[in-house]
């Protein structure tokens, strides 16, 4: 019986694999696949239910979806952009909470206001995986994307907080507003104080302990159920816990990590999240058919009207929230609109059209507890397990597939007219090559003058400064960007050439394997940094 779950768990990673090579050949974004690809599954006749308790979803997928999220935070747009990220990131999904919650009540028989709030908490918060593999090679304002990104890291910690409270009402039968404030506050403050305390002792580790990245990588790997499983315990906010230590060691990183241990982290975390986030919809594909048959009282015509109307209370409530949110302080606020310019009437509409809901609205409604305190069953389980997954599945499928064309037609313009990055980026080298210079004429002068190999060093470093200063020239850089693009062309065709030619010495067993590996590792390093470019 394990060996068969087994081999069906690893099949279902095949399929996701395949899934996401299709999605690269169609260029389409992967969430869209995968969210089809469980819905296929549910319809295959004869496939096995796969069942997860509920309490092991939240404790296994979202400690380190939340801390993927937190990592890769972009901490100077995050403060840039804080106001109207906070304002969307919380006001967004209490005011979609509270509409869903009154929609619910009034459109599905037998439900109530608690659990009405619990559906609103599940698919309140918009999932930015979604958003950024949809928007890839679209051109978009950098502040529409520093808003997605780094909303859905606040609505996650907000939408979470709100399916906990309304989970606890409803398995307690016990509301308190007064009660219920102070707890709130106080699980808050407390999760981001573990979150801290822990992450503090994690970065003295990381930094002054462990020096190899076979330590450092999995120590970033268990750091995000450290911290929630610690929070938990003292039944504070796990989620608050994560997110506040996965941000503070984001942003200690570069004391700890070296190149080698960024490469391997990067690319560990990359796969992590993949599988994390094609695993849970596979999973809502495998319940699928039981959670139909369980919808009890309501017919599946009734339960996907209800989703649908659902839905597009989701969708249209988005849109108009986020015009609120931009437009509402600045009306109120001289010193906003001074400091803030006008985003226009096209980013919130591709802000608010964005909105695709995800892993973390899957998970949380697959944490929904099968049964109450008391034993009897969870009341309207399968429909909300049922309702979210068709919530998640219109917007991505609808509204993923439709953003790339609504980008197009209204001809997106960028807002804030910053320096350009790739001029940063030219400033950028030229001060490090200027540093350079002057460290090799203070400590290798001697060596410069006697040998011709250092000097050339010099003389790379001098050249690689007029390319850069000269590409401030507006006549030249059309010009200068061909010529870039040309000679990552080139470097990586030879990249190739090496490889090839590495790999004919390996198959002729002229040098040792270990040499060819090196320096084939050096190849992949070469490679990767060509193509970032």
């Amino acid at each position: 019986m394990v060996e068969e779950n087994v081999l069906l768990v690893l099949s279902l990673f095949f399929v996701m694999a395949m899934l996401f090579v299709v999605s690269q050949r169609i260029k389409i974004s992967y969430p869209i696949l995968l969210v089809i690809g469980g819905l296929g599954i549910s319809l295959i006749p004869g496939m096995p239910v796969i069942s997860i308790n509920p309490d092991l979803v939240f404790l296994v997928f979202l400690p380190p979806l939340l801390f993927e999220a937190a990592w890769y935070t972009n901490w100077d747009s995050l403060k840039k952009w804080r106001r109207s990220i906070m304002s969307l990131g919380f006001g967004l999904v209490f005011f979609t909470s509270i509409a869903i919650a009154y929609f619910s009540v009034n459109i599905i028989p037998g439900f109530t206001l608690a659990l009405g709030f619990l559906l609103g908490g599940i698919i309140s918060p918009p999932d930015a995986v979604a958003a950024t593999s949809v928007l890839k090679g679209v051109q978009i304002p950098k502040r529409g994307l520093t808003l997605l990104e780094g909303e859905s890291l606040v609505n996650d910690a907000a939408s979470l907080t709100v399916f906990r409270f309304a989970l606890a009402v409803i398995l307690t039968g016990q509301f308190v507003f007064q009660k219920a404030a102070s707890e709130f506050v106080v699980l808050s403050i407390m999760g981001v104080v573990v979150g801290l305390a822990v992450a503090h002792i994690l970065y003295l580790f990381l930094r002054y302990v462990a020096k190899s990245s076979s330590i450092s990588t999995p120590i970033t790997l268990i750091a995000p159920y450290i911290m929630y499983l610690v929070a938990e315990h003292f039944h504070w906010s796990g989620v608050l816990a994560v997110v506040s230590g996965g941000l503070f060691l984001s942003f200690r990183s570069g004391d700890y990590l070296n190149y080698h241990t960024r490469i391997q982290t990067k690319e560990v975390w990359a796969t992590l999240g993949f599988l994390l986030n094609g695993f849970v919809f596979i999973l809502i594909g495998l319940e699928l058919p039981v959670i139909v048959a369980g919808l009890g009282q309501y017919s599946q015509e009734e339960a996907i009207n209800y989703a649908l109307i659902i839905s597009a209370i989701v969708i249209v409530l988005r849109i108009i929230l986020v015009y609120l949110s931009e437009y509402l302080p600045r009306f109120l606020s001289k010193k906003i609109r001074t400091k803030e310019k006008s985003p226009g009437w096209k980013l919130p509409l591709v802000v608010g059209w964005a909105g695709m809901r995800g892993v973390v609205s899957l998970a949380s409604a697959l944490a929904i507890p099968l049964t109450l305190n008391n034993g009897d069953p969870f009341p309207h389980r399968n429909l909300i397990l049922f309702i979210t997954f068709v919530v998640i599945l219109i917007t991505l499928v609808f509204q993923g597939l439709t953003l790339p064309i609504l980008i197009k037609i209204i001809k997106m313009d960028e807002i804030d007219l910053e320096e350009p990055l790739e001029n940063q980026i030219d400033e950028i080298r030229v001060q490090l090559a200027k540093d350079s210079i002057a460290y090799l004429d203070s400590h290798y002068s001697k060596e410069m003058e006697e040998y011709e190999t250092i000097a050339r060093i010099r003389e790379q470093l001098i050249r690689s400064i007029t390319v850069s200063e000269n590409a401030k020239l507006e006549d030249r850089r059309a010009q200068l960007t061909a010529v870039r693009s040309l000679y990552n062309k080139i470097m990586l065709e030879i990249v190739a050439v090496r490889r090839n030619g590495l790999y004919k010495l390996r198959q002729e067993k002229h040098y040792d394997s270990s040499i060819i590996k090196d320096l084939e590792y050096t190849l992949d390093l070469e490679e990767s940094r060509l193509k970032r470019k």
